[in-house]
């Protein structure tokens, strides 16, 4: 049993001399919009997407579980333009096994990112249930239940690559339309598939849903690499499996990546639902799970995981990718929430728990001692915020040559300070975001 405190015998301890931390910035191209709902107002004015709303429908909106930048702001603009062409919308969640996999889990994710019937304007709809719509191939397919009956559906998602699989289309319109809606009967249905074969497998059933169901449109939404909406662009049912490939291939080039080659420790202060749908992407970590053929940079050692997002509400989903943990972290854990989307998702090994030190020095510390073959003091260690949030970093000082050979890349923004923790020995906060018009 893990009780509020964990002794172990500890071989040499952990007092051990580590480099000292210096803030860089990674530079990235980052243009992005103006105003989300200057955006979608543009969009409606298209005659493609004005013809397919008609006053009196009766239309479900479907947002997910992803922290997306300015998602309340895009799916209040969504409704209200909505309204403006006579249409009667919903909100539904349109997120899987999501939430705990209970509809006052998937209502609470949605308020968590500011949309409420209040802010929105419309009513919000969350119910497990779904209909059956037919079967594929012999395969069920399901839809929410109130989606399916409304008069046309419409969602709100992002476009970018996914955790677990490569394919033309991966995160997105198609996988909300398939994943997301069917709930938690429809996202364990096609898991069991494998997610190897989710490239063939979501755009076979999402013309499916779309030859059974009225979806309209998705407006999809890009992100730059500093975490900012990017892009909006109105995706209609009729050229969906042509232009989501393009948007991909855009989303995959705004994408930030921690840009070296191999980290001994990989400090990462929070993970989440909110962050990636794998808690701390594998784009950036180039960590991903047993069993998934992944080829990414960096290679990382050791990878130490600190702290849940409030916005995840204890879903740990992801938590296995992690070497060493905190006690703050794990007290968090929500056991149900995370055991749902982990037993979904199939890949089991997500839901491990690591080793869990009392706090973030100690987590630190192990991590730092468990790589083999490097002197502590000439550790290659990297500490981000989170792998949505990688612009503003702290590199540790045996880095700092190939920082400044590398203009192109980095930014020296301070000098090099000891990690610099609390009496609980918790560490103080990198300096906030200062990443305005970053460019390459």
């Amino acid at each position: 049993m893990i009780g509020e405190k964990i002794e172990v015998n500890i071989g040499g301890g952990l007092n051990i001399n580590l480099p000292e931390m210096v803030q860089i910035r990674q530079k990235f191209q980052t243009t992005k919009i103006d105003s989300v709902t200057k955006a979608v107002k543009d969009e409606f004015l298209r005659p493609d997407i004005k013809a397919k709303v008609k006053p009196g429908m009766q239309i479900a909106v479907g947002v997910g579980s992803r922290g997306v930048a300015n998602i309340a702001e895009c799916t209040k603009a969504v409704v209200t333009e909505l309204k403006s062409l006579g249409a009667s919308p919903f909100i539904f969640p349109a997120m899987g096994s999501h939430g705990g996999a209970t509809a006052e889990g998937q209502q609470q994710v949605l308020e968590s990112y500011g949309i409420n019937e209040s802010h929105v304007g419309c009513p919000i709809l969350s119910d497990m249930t779904v209909e059956n719509i037919g079967d594929l191939d012999g395969m069920p397919v399901y839809v929410d239940k109130n989606a399916a009956g409304a008069d046309g559906i419409v969602l709100i998602p992002r476009i970018k690559p996914h955790t677990s699989f490569r394919a033309p289309i991966e995160s997105g319109i198609v996988k909300m339309l398939t994943i997301g809606m069917g709930k938690i009967d429809g996202a364990t249905t096609l898991h069991s598939f494998g997610m190897d074969v989710f490239g063939e497998l979501l755009p076979k059933t999402a013309r499916f849903v779309i030859d059974q169901k009225n979806f309209l449109f998705g407006l999809a939404m890009l992100e730059n690499a500093a975490d900012e909406t990017a892009s909006v662009e109105a995706v209609t049912s009729e050229n969906l499996f042509e232009r989501e490939p393009k948007l991909q291939a855009i989303a995959k080039s705004l994408m930030p990546s921690l840009q070296f080659d191999e980290i001994d420790v990989l400090v990462i202060e929070k993970i989440g639902k909110n962050i990636s749908g794998s808690g701390m992407d594998p784009n950036i970590t180039g960590r991903n799970g047993r069993g998934v053929e992944w080829d990414m940079r960096p290679h990382v050692k050791k990878i130490a995981v600190l702290d849940l997002t409030a916005e995840t509400h204890g879903n740990a989903t992801g938590i296995g990718g992690a070497d060493v943990i905190t006690m703050k972290l794990y007290n968090k854990l929500d056991i149900s929430k995370t055991y749902a989307n982990i037993i979904t998702s199939t890949y089991l090994d997500g839901g491990a728990i690591p080793i869990i030190m009392n706090n973030d020095d100690d987590a630190i510390r192990l991590a730092a001692k468990t790589v083999v073959r490097v002197k502590p003091e000439e550790l290659k260690i990297v500490r981000i915020a989170n792998t949505l949030e990688i612009v503003d970093i702290e590199v540790s000082s045996p880095m700092l040559d190939f920082v400044r050979t590398n203009p192109d890349k980095f930014e020296i923004q301070g000098t090099p300070k000891p990690f610099k923790y609390d009496k609980k020995g918790n560490l103080y906060p990198m300096l906030g975001k200062l990443h305005e018009n970053i460019t390459a």
